[in-house]
């Protein structure tokens, strides 16, 4: 009797997602953003897996720097991840293909299915996404290294290619013939006409036995310093933390280059679900519900005599008038203004910007923190004005600063402070102060969020200036 199939999702949580700045940022980047529908990105990629044959819990690749937003976003969807295993670096997918690879063998499942996904796509009809995996299940079972070929609908640039080969791969998919970067609009076209060629979804589906003997022959060097850093790798509260010196040493490239166009393994599964990797404006206005005159709304926005634009206020009314073919964002510290046609271009305007040190490309105006987050307000030279908001039963950590001191007014919420041996329970509209080098640690000990309002004070306001001395997150620096 054949063993029941075994699919294990591995989410790719990494990349910036630069071409969607201003919302998109270094420490908050698109797959952790609502930009279709009510849930985030990565909620969307996990949930419309559910009711697929044999799936199990995902696997969740993530950059350090993003594994609590992660955790939180899949807690929120009452997702419990296998695991989250934290690169030190980004090294593109082939890396991220080899520890999940590695990592299901190690936990006896050399047999199991990976499904690898980007957490960062969009696909309209996810009952049909279901179907054309179920398709390629056989294949993969067969040894097969699947690739999802998305059906193309017009002449895209800004997309890879694969081209099958009309002969039958034995399971009732196609072998890749090749893989075609992202093609001038004549080739565009041409392979348009042709018929043979597909989108490159970036949406893999093989045996983890089978991607880890392949990379064996066509990427060692990817796979050794994967193995070694996975071995050396260290549990950390809910993560896998893997070692970051033999990773660094890792190559820096995809799953495509590495391997998919050395083996002869390939094959193209032809998907058409309405996939969309939400590359920039354009693709999300694409993708958006649109009015009468063709726009996408989204936020305060007041237009007039506007037509085929993407408009969306994340704080401040946006009035447009007389419009039309734009693009416009505004956010608490930026506002981005572009045709539509020309919104590949953000990449290169969020690399001038990192280029001069600008800080609107790593984080906005709201930073997450395993306990909660806080809004940055206003700042002056010494001062600044925050507003800190702290889950039931979470705390901050034991700490101390040297540079400034603090004071906070509850506006929402109970709230513990430990200030230097003695604990205060302060309720709304009641004040602590916290002196320059205070030990302190805030906690919410209620059942509904904890908010208040920090305002700082000193000679130096940088997230760098603490230190800590207990930490339920594991943290050391001010992360």
């Amino acid at each position: 009797m054949a063993s029941p199939t075994v699919v294990i999702p591995v989410v790719l949580c990494g990349g910036v997602g630069t071409r969607l700045w201003p919302l998109s940022r270094s420490a908050y980047p698109k797959q952790f953003l609502s930009l279709v529908g009510n849930r985030t990105m990565l909620q969307q990629t996990v949930l419309r897996l559910a009711g697929l044959a044999g799936l199990q819990p995902p696997l969740l690749v993530c950059n350090n720097a993003h594994r609590f937003i992660a955790a939180e976003q899949m807690r929120a969807v009452s997702v419990e991840p296998a695991a989250v295993l934290l690169e030190p670096v980004g090294r593109n997918t082939a890396p991220a293909v080899a520890v999940a690879s590695l990592q299901a063998m190690a936990a006896g499942q050399d047999d199991a299915l990976l499904l690898v996904l980007a957490a960062d796509h969009v696909i309209a009809d996810a009952a049909a996404f279901r179907a054309t995996i179920n398709q390629a299940i056989p294949a993969a079972l067969g040894g097969r290294l699947v690739t999802f070929g998305v059906t193309p609908t017009a002449p895209e640039t800004g997309y890879g290619y694969i081209e099958a080969d009309p002969r039958s791969d034995g399971f009732g998919l196609h072998p890749v013939r090749r893989f075609v970067e992202k093609p001038s609009r004549e080739k565009a076209q041409a392979f348009l006409t042709h018929g043979g060629f597909r989108w490159n979804s970036g949406i893999f589906l093989f045996r983890a036995s089978v991607m880890a003997k392949e990379l064996e022959r066509c990427a060692p060097d990817v796979l050794h310093a994967v193995r070694l850093s996975l071995q050396q790798a260290h549990t950390d509260l809910d993560f896998l933390r893997l070692e970051p010196e033999a990773f660094r040493r890792c190559p820096a490239i995809s799953i495509d280059v590495a391997v998919m166009e050395h083996t002869r393994l390939g094959s193209v599964a032809p998907m058409t679900a309405g996939w969309s990797d939400v590359g920039n404006w354009s693709t999300l206005w694409q993708q958006g519900d649109h009015d009468e005159q063709g726009n996408t709304v989204c936020g305060r926005v007041l237009h007039e005599d506007v037509r085929n634009s993407y408009l969306r206020s994340e704080h401040r009314l946006v009035v447009g008038l007389g419009l039309e073919d734009l693009v416009v964002v505004e956010t608490n510290d930026a506002v981005l203004v572009a045709r539509r046609d020309q919104t590949q271009s953000v990449k290169q305007v969020v690399e001038r910007l990192q280029a001069a040190g600008a800080r609107e490309t790593q984080a906005n105006q709201r930073t997450h923190r395993p306990w909660g987050y806080y809004d940055t307000g206003v700042d002056g030279e010494r001062w600044q004005v925050k507003k800190i908001h702290v889950k039931p039963g979470c705390s901050l950590s034991l700490q101390m600063h040297h540079h400034r001191a603090e004071h906070w007014v509850v506006v929402e919420g109970t709230a513990c402070v430990e200030r230097d041996g003695d604990t205060l329970l302060l309720s709304e509209n009641q004040s602590a102060y916290i002196p320059l080098g205070c030990r302190h640690r805030l906690s919410n000990p209620g059942r509904i969020p904890l908010e208040l309002i920090e305002v700082q004070s000193g000679s130096y306001l940088g997230e760098d200036d603490i230190v800590r001395f207990e930490d339920h997150y594991g943290r050391h620096t001010s992360s």
